[in-house]
């Protein structure tokens, strides 16, 4: 059958066309779901630095670009469409996109997780430019610079330090007055001589400027949501820390999952609860979603999935 396919993997990023690859090598012509967002995260990333390989550093889109060359190289088909839903009930796996059936012997989910964002316009405007929801990837871009952090719990305080290695001073943004994070988290922000605090304050717009064709930022304004006040915060760049969500709406009530959404793989390997379904990437990865573990992943993916057909 046309749309009978020995792997399928649904989702674009390091891990998905890095499966690509793999199977594609192994000869199973892998049809790759793009998605409306090809190449996943680090498409909306500027300038990558910590990718081995590319000592000048690269790209995002580039970067992406690459890795799907790489894949079509070995007859990797792709689609960029997005998947609607999953039957993974019975093998061979239903998958559906643009109202059309493909079956499958075997998934690969690559779907990722997305940033949570406050939702702001000039976030998106200023995204990659100032603009950032992983310190880990970007921080190294603000040494010696002033930073602005959203958020109170873990994932805020995390980035915030992480990002003292870097800027001259960080300054925390949360609605309450007091810090969601764990005791021995707070306690580590608390005795950071670079750590700053604005508190019962939400940011309501960010501030840029462009220059020579090039977007920066500049400031944030906030709003004290005790008073109403309106403030500007100066800053040379705005991080997000309230969070990730995994892209699984799709698969609900099909794999399992942890109680935040992201998927459980078994001990050692990337095998969901459903034999023939893997899962690779940040889709099941809460701690380090980074691009070279989400490739690592993708790889592991493909030979989980090879063994399980030669099986």
């Amino acid at each position: 059958m046309e749309n009978h396919h020995k792997v399928i993997i649904i989702g674009s990023g390091p891990a998905g066309l890095t499966a690509a690859i793999y199977t594609a090598r192994a000869n199973f012509t892998p049809l790759v779901f793009e998605g409306i967002q090809p190449g996943g995260q680090l498409t909306i990333t500027t300038e990558v630095e910590n990718y081995p390989g590319f000592p000048e550093g690269i790209m995002g889109p580039e970067l992406m670009d690459l890795f799907r060359k790489q894949a079509e190289k070995f007859n990797a088909k792709t689609l960029f469409q997005d998947v609607s839903k999953v039957d993974f009930s019975k093998r061979p796996f239903t998958v559906y996109s643009n109202e059309q059936e493909y079956l499958a012997d075997t998934v690969i989910i690559a779907t990722g997780a997305s940033a949570k964002w406050l939702g702001l316009l000039s976030e998106k405007e200023f995204m990659g430019h100032g603009v950032s929801g992983c310190a880990t990837c970007d921080g190294f871009f603000f040494k010696g610079l002033e930073v602005v952090v959203v958020g109170g719990g873990d994932t805020a305080i995390e980035e915030a330090t992480f990002l003292t290695k870097f800027a001259s001073k960080v300054t925390i943004i949360h609605r309450r007055d007091q810090l969601r994070a764990s005791k021995i988290m707070q306690q580590r922000a608390f005795n950071n001589p670079k750590i700053f605090f604005l508190w019962n304050s939400e940011v309501v717009e960010i501030l840029g400027k462009t220059e020579s064709g090039k977007k920066s930022v500049v400031g944030v304004k906030v709003k004290n949501i005790k008073t109403g006040e309106l403030t500007t915060q100066r800053t040379d760049g705005y991080f997000v820390g309230i969070g990730h969500q995994p892209n699984t709406k799709i698969f609900t009530g099909q794999l399992k999952m942890n109680p935040s959404g992201y998927i459980i793989t078994k001990s050692c390997s990337t095998n969901t609860s459903v034999p023939g379904v893997f899962a690779a990437g940040d889709v099941a990865d809460p701690t380090y979603r980074q691009a070279i573990t989400a490739a690592g992943s993708g790889c592991a993916a493909a030979i989980d999935a090879e063994r399980f057909l030669e099986s």
